[in-house]
């Protein structure tokens, strides 16, 4: 039997009105479920950071973007930027839209359903949900179109194309009637309402339900978890609370392999465009770069690449173009697809080095480690990929490899 968590307070997950007082000044993460970005909205983010604090956006691991070093008071006018861009629609319930979703769902046919509808589904009741403002700021919800992206990187709850996910356990509860569709649609013949066992008619109300079977059960065993894993029995017990079981195989893929860099093409003729990030760090060139490129929007993933989805296909040369004249990587084999990296200094007071320069001398000089390769400043391993790495680990007398 799993331990509850020992857990004494609630989590400081920084947000976009509740900021992190990071070495460098305020640390202000916004939140954007799916990963999805408009290009207007990039545009709103590029402008708060120059004005308001570090100029260049951090990528993190959860598809999320975060503003450094504002200064004191700068998160108020940051938050009425972004509430204006329509980037926070809730003050109360911003720390816990965490969303991670399959980034090319519904457009290059890889996927059995198109989870974009329910990434806003979801959202919205999250956010209309007072109950749910109450969820910590660590919990995640992964929805995967079935291709094995995203159901490995340890959602709390999640779904991988009709199934439900408890910290990654499948379940039997099942959703039916997706708003775009399963390849093979089914029904739940229920007419009287959704229950477990047939099927829930909505997949956003099965997530919602699963997000409050956590809440309930948290309290039951009277701790303050972060995480469901962190509950004794959490899988088990929330899925009893959803008078479900937790399954066994889900015949998923594994690994976790985010969109492939360079063009994929999309049903129809556009491509979309799938760029790294060095880094994470997204500057001010790279972000104006961006935001001409996008057709409409961009979107944001886990693995600190940005895709530009919908480009007309005589047009990507140009994209391309444009999009590496500014730094971005388009080349797969470029060794900045397996180079992550924490803060380290200045920004973080724990870290031992300044990891993200030491990362950039060793990829100009010629990397000495096997590919992926994260660089940390302290024994927190913060940003840490999922999936097997080298560690580089600075201490007191330089690196420590860790593989």
């Amino acid at each position: 039997m799993q331990a509850a968590s020992g857990r004494d307070a609630p989590d400081r997950c920084p947000g976009a009105v509740q900021v992190h007082a990071a070495a460098d000044g305020g640390l202000a993460r916004v939140r954007l479920p799916g990963g999805r970005l408009p290009a207007e909205g990039l545009a709103v983010l590029r402008a708060a950071a120059a004005d308001l604090g570090d100029p260049a956006l951090e990528l993190t691991s959860r598809g999320n973007v975060q503003v450094r070093a504002l200064r004191p008071g700068a998160e108020l006018e940051l938050a009425a930027r972004l509430s204006q861009a329509g980037l926070l629609p809730s003050d109360t319930h911003e720390r816990v839209r965490n969303i991670i979703a399959s980034p090319l769902s519904g457009r290059d046919g890889a996927g059995l359903v198109d989870v974009r509808p329910v990434v806003a589904a979801f959202d919205a009741g999250l956010c209309a949900d007072p109950s749910l403002a109450a969820l910590p700021g660590r919990f995640l919800a992964t929805l995967d179109d079935g291709r094995g992206d995203v159901s490995p990187l340890g959602g709390d709850v999640g779904l991988h194309g009709d199934r439900l996910l408890l910290a990654g356990a499948p379940t039997t509860a099942r959703t039916c009637g997706f708003p775009a569709g399963l390849t093979t649609p089914r029904t739940c013949g229920d007419p009287a309402g959704p229950t477990v066992a047939g099927g829930w008619d909505d997949p956003a109300e099965l997530l919602l339900a699963a997000a409050r079977a956590f809440l309930a059960e948290r309290a039951s065993q009277g701790g303050t978890a972060w995480r469901l894993a962190e509950l004794t029995d959490g899988p088990a017990r929330v899925a009893a609370r959803l008078a479900a079981t937790v399954d066994t195989g889900i015949g998923r893929r594994d690994g976790g392999a985010g969109p492939a860099v360079g063009r994929t093409p999309q049903a129809g003729g556009p491509v979309a465009l799938t760029v790294v990030v060095p880094l994470g760090l997204l500057t001010q060139e790279q972000s104006a770069a961006l935001v001409a490129a996008s057709p409409g929007e961009i979107i944001v993933t886990p693995w600190r690449t940005v895709v530009v989805p919908d480009v007309p296909v005589d047009e990507a040369g140009a994209v391309e173009a444009l999009l590496t004249a500014a730094g971005l990587v388009t080349d797969p084999a470029s060794p900045w697809a397996g180079v992550t990296a924490c803060a380290g200094r200045p920004g973080c007071a724990k870290a031992l080095a300044d990891v993200r320069a030491d990362a950039r001398a060793a990829v100009a000089g010629g990397l000495d480690h096997a590919l992926p390769v994260h660089w940390i400043g302290c024994e927190r391993r913060c940003g840490a990929p999922k999936g097997r790495h080298v560690e580089m680990l600075a201490t007191a007398d330089g690196y420590r490899v860790v593989s």
